[in-house]
């Protein structure tokens, strides 16, 4: 998770469970496991996948509660992991893309998600199909009419405040506010109603690199199992549900949902990323001058959203030998003739 977010969360005493040991079943066993849950989910009607922060630590984002994760040593007063790599830059893994193939098959109806890294949502599991419970650190919300605005930067705030940017529909222009939970706030209703409702309807609900303890959500698998569905849980640690599971397993979730997929004979999609920007040229003169123009490369979502994947432009005349070319280093990249 982001170091970030970790900092900007407001102070809470009471975390849970954190630094737990991890549990390994061993080789065969956890092959025994991996073909069940391969039966499980193929004989399943209605299928949810739960995710938490297990899924990304392979995506070099820390975790909360494992052994070196970010609540584990601030317990114990220890520096803060460093992540690997900037927030924005982290890419879906192994288990977001062999869920996206799960859900892309069919098998896979819904997705919960206790994550605030946005990385279902580019792993390319439909919006529809996906609630973010605690947030997403990349997406606004129009405090007016709802409409949501997916980023390419991290939202500089949590808590559902107000970000400084407006709604672009002409019709509205409400101000627009992050989507990621503090501690004091609700779930929201967009999130959770079809999370409970798609649980309920669940005859599998599969919990993937969760520890299961954040409440309201980590009982939602439960509605699953009380109507009288199967509940699997995939975690290095034990978990407050381990007893109402039908099957856990102890292993690393991306070797799990990698042995998972090649029982089903399905293959696991790799990720290809795609980064926009805007290009505009504008063009303007007045009498007995020379006609000025002025560039300008910005971010699909507006003149001044930051584009981080974006270090330096170069921008060269190649029909005009008499112009220089031109380095630009510094946001907004902006030039003027």
């Amino acid at each position: 998770m982001s170091l970030g977010y970790a900092e900007k969360l407001s102070y809470r005493e009471d975390l849970g469970n954190v630094g737990m040991s991890e549990l390994f079943d061993p080789s065969d066993i956890l092959q025994s496991k991996i073909e069940e849950l391969a039966k499980l989910i193929e004989e399943s009607k209605h299928l949810v996948a739960f995710t938490g922060a297990g899924i990304s630590t392979s995506c070099g984002i820390p975790d909360f509660r494992g052994p070196t994760g970010i609540w584990t040593l601030q317990r114990e007063g220890k520096p803060l992991p460093k992540a690997e790599m900037p927030f924005h830059r982290a890419m879906p893994g192994l288990t977001h893309m062999a869920l996206a193939e799960l859900e892309k098959v069919g098998f896979l109806k819904f997705v919960i998600s206790q994550n605030i890294d946005g990385l279902h949502l580019r792993s390319g599991i439909p919006r529809e199909k996906l609630a973010e419970l605690h947030g997403n650190s990349f997406r606004e919300i129009c405090s007016s009419c709802g409409k949501e605005y997916i980023r390419d930067f991290e939202v500089e705030t949590i808590g559902l405040k107000e970000t400084g940017r407006r709604c672009s529909d002409l019709n509205c222009g409400g101000k627009l506010k992050d989507t990621v939970l503090d501690w004091e706030d609700a779930l929201p209703p967009k999130e959770i109603n079809p999370a409970e409702k798609h649980c309920k309807m669940a005859d599998l609900v599969i919990c993937l690199g969760t520890s299961l303890q954040i409440t309201p959500a980590c009982n939602l698998p439960l509605k699953s199992v009380r109507a009288g569905g199967k509940l699997v849980i995939i975690n290095l640690q034990a978990t407050p549900k381990d007893k109402k599971a039908a099957l856990v397993i102890h292993g690393q979730v991306d070797q799990v949902i990698a042995g998972v997929l090649k029982c089903l004979n399905l293959k696991i999609p790799p990720f290809v990323r795609v980064d926009r920007v805007r290009i505009s040229l504008s063009f303007s003169s007045k009498k007995k001058r020379a006609m000025k123009w002025k560039l300008r490369i910005s971010g699909v979502h507006g003149f001044k959203a930051p584009l981080p994947f974006l270090e330096s432009v170069e921008v060269s005349f190649p029909d005009r030998p008499d112009l220089k070319i031109a380095v630009l280093k510094k946001q907004p990249f902006l030039l003027i003739s």
